[in-house]
Formats: C-alpha cells, sequence, structure tokens
C-alpha cells in the first residue's frame, strides 16, 4: 500500500563512502594506500569515501580487485544512495503539495476502496499521486480538462470529478473488450433496451458484456460529493470508447436515460471531447442530439403520441405500453412525468430506485 512504503522509508541516505571507510580501516589500508593500488588520485578516493563522488562502476570493479569485495556490492550500494536521496527530496518536494491534497474528496474516496485510508498528509499527498498517476497534482487541470471545466458551470469539485473519471478509466482498463465497432453496438441496442426490464443484478452484467462485444466499455462507478453527474463519455487512448455510469437521482429512468444519452455521444459524435451529463448541462447541439437518441430509442415519438390518447394513464396501461415496447414501466412514467403529462407524484410505483449493492472495489 502506498501508505506503507512512504511511511517506512529512511530519513537518512548513507553514502557507500561510509561503507567503504569502515572497510578500509578493518583492512588497515589507508585512502592513500587504496589509491595507488586502484590508480585513482587520492583526491577522488576522498571524495566518495566523504559522499561527494560517486562509485561508478569501473571504480567498482577496481575495488572489488583490490577490496576483495563483489563490483555488484558497490554498485548496489551506489544505486540505494541516489534513489533514497532522490526519495528524500521527492518527500520534499510533497510537502509542498499538502494544501492541494487537502482540497481532494480524500476521506470518501478512502471509504469506496479507491486509496488507502490514513491521515498522515504526506502519505495522503503519495496516495493521490499514485491514484491519478501523475507526477505532481499540478497536472491534473490538464490531464481532466472537462472535470475543471465543468466547475464553474454547475458549482461542482473539479478535484472530485477528476477523481471519479479516473476511477472509471481504471476500471475500464480491466474489461477485455473487442475493438470498437458502432455497427455491431446498433445491431445491440434493442437487447440493451430489453435489459432495462431485468433486475440491476443481471442488466449490470450484461450491459458490460454486450457493449464489450462491441469495444465499448462500460463501468459503474459510485458517485462522490459534489460530482454531480449521472454519467460520463470519452474515447481513451488506443480507439477506446468508456461510458461511465453512476446512480445519481435514484430512479431508473433517470439511470437507463443517462445511459442512452451517453450511447448517443459514441454513435453521433466525435473522439476528441470528453461529455459530463448533470442535470443542469449546458444544451449545445451535440447534447440535445444525445438526448434525442435516448429518447427516441427508449420510447418512439411516433409510438408514445400514438399511446397517450386520451391522456388516461393507469398502472395497469402504463405497463401494458411498457411491454410493448419492451421496456420498464418506469421509463414510461418518467417520460410522461418529464412531458408534464402526469404530476412528478403520480405513479412513482412504478418506477424502481437503484442503489449500490456495495463498494466499488
Amino acid at each position: 500500500m502506498a501508505e506503507d512504503k512512504f511511511r517506512y522509508a529512511p530519513d537518512v541516505a548513507v553514502p557507500p563512502g561510509a561503507t567503504l571507510r569502515e572497510t578500509l580501516e578493518t583492512l588497515g589500508l589507508s585512502q592513500a594506500e587504496l589509491a595507488k593500488r586502484t590508480g585513482r588520485p587520492l583526491k577522488t578516493i576522498n571524495e566518495i569515501v566523504q559522499g561527494k563522488a560517486a562509485i561508478t562502476p569501473d571504480t567498482a570493479i577496481q575495488l572489488e580487485r583490490v577490496l576483495d569485495i563483489p563490483a555488484s556490492f558497490w554498485n548496489a550500494r551506489e544505486r540505494t544512495y541516489r534513489e533514497r536521496l532522490a526519495r528524500l527530496k521527492a518527500r520534499e518536494e510533497l510537502r509542498g503539495q499538502v494544501a492541494e491534497a487537502s482540497l481532494f474528496p480524500y476521506a470518501a474516496m478512502a471509504k469506496e476502496g479507491w486509496i488507502s485510508p490514513t491521515r498522515d498528509k504526506l502519505a495522503r499527498v503519495e496516495s493521490l499521486l499514485l491514484f491519478f498517476g501523475v507526477a505532481s497534482l499540478e497536472s491534473l487541470p490538464a490531464v481532466h480538462e472537462a472535470a475543471f471545466r465543468i466547475k464553474a458551470r454547475e458549482h461542482a469539485d473539479g478535484r472530485a470529478l477528476a477523481a471519479w473519471l479516473r476511477r472509471g478509466e481504471l476500471q475500464a482498463r480491466k474489461i477485455d473488450s473487442a475493438p470498437f465497432d458502432a455497427d455491431r453496438l446498433v445491431a445491440r441496442i434493442k437487447d440493451l433496451v430489453n435489459l432495462t426490464r431485468t433486475d440491476p443484478s443481471v442488466w449490470s452484467v450484461e450491459v458490460v458484456k454486450i457493449c464489450a462485444s462491441s469495444g465499448l466499455a462500460v463501468v459503474f462507478v459510485p458517485h462522490l460529493p459534489k460530482t454531480r453527474v449521472h454519467g460520463a463519455t470519452r474515447w481513451l487512448s488506443g480507439n477506446r470508447p468508456v461510458v461511465q455510469m453512476t446512480i445519481r437521482g435514484k430512479y431508473e429512468d433517470i439511470f437507463w436515460f443517462s445511459f442512452f444519452h451517453e450511447l448517443g455521444h459514441i454513435l453521433l459524435h466525435g473522439k476528441r471531447e470528453t461529455f459530463l451529463e448533470s442535470d443542469s448541462a449546458e444544451k449545445t447541439t451535440k447534447e440535445c442530439e444525445a438526448d434525442a437518441f435516448a429518447a427516441e430509442t427508449l420510447i418512439p415519438a411516433k409510438e408514445f403520441n400514438s399511446w397517450i390518447g386520451d391522456l388516461h394513464f393507469s398502472p395497469s396501461r402504463v405497463s401494458a405500453f411498457a411491454a410493448q415496447l419492451g421496456i420498464a414501466p418506469g421509463i414510461v412514467v418518467g417520460r410522461l412525468q418529464y412531458e408534464g403529462l402526469v404530476p412528478y407524484s403520480n405513479l412513482n410505483k412504478l418506477r424502481r430506485k437503484l442503489g449500490w449493492a456495495g463498494t466499488d472495489r
């Protein structure tokens, strides 16, 4: 764990010259004698002993011949010393990132099992760097531009959004998917729609399988405080699309509309943009197109307009229409409520609530 690696790092770096000094004392050799035997200037030997000069591979071989101690030993001591010096320097640099690290939702991330729980400020910085895969937290606005761009518009936390997106990226890497095939994905959309009628324990597995067979990685990631998103769409390196979903708003109709909205982005729009969907997302042309794709995929306008008839919407009539379309009744209820055809307080018994079975590990 990142915390353990950091906590037990030595606070000092002992140069290999200290070991050389002890060896010379044990053998009764002076630095001057060693200089003669190795053919090295006395000044160089003295600087090595004082830790001012490094033991080069050539010098290590000469020490092996003179002292009968393997060159690999001296080379290893030198490498360990230099690495320890670098880590001590890096540790000091971590102190400069403590303030920035304190702005991340560390406790919430640790609760979900994404990073190691710790109260040590420097260990937190180290854990965050390892989690995000960056050398400095200052790099994140450039790595996750979309997360920090949405902040001003929605009072969302750019850092929390960046963490949520990173978790999705890590999860997507674990999915073994075929090369992306848009035609194959389109051919399976009806199967995805039919899954809305199944239990979450079924569709949460089948959605991933169906989309992976088309080259699309779908991941489900719990939202963090102040992320304020329902889903996200982006293309990772290697021409790999990812749809990342969370459960915000609780009801199935919100989730499924958001999911097919994300599919709309994948099928209709370019690979360079990251789309983050929230309640108050800016309705750009592309967002409207994705909305239209989701609405038409779930409940085609022709069928819907023909069905609404005399505006009488009983639970049995709604359920029958949903069965005809092959979708969950709650999705029909959500559409009716959105269109203002029934109050938001009506028919909610047909809308299933969703929740996490456990933390995302």
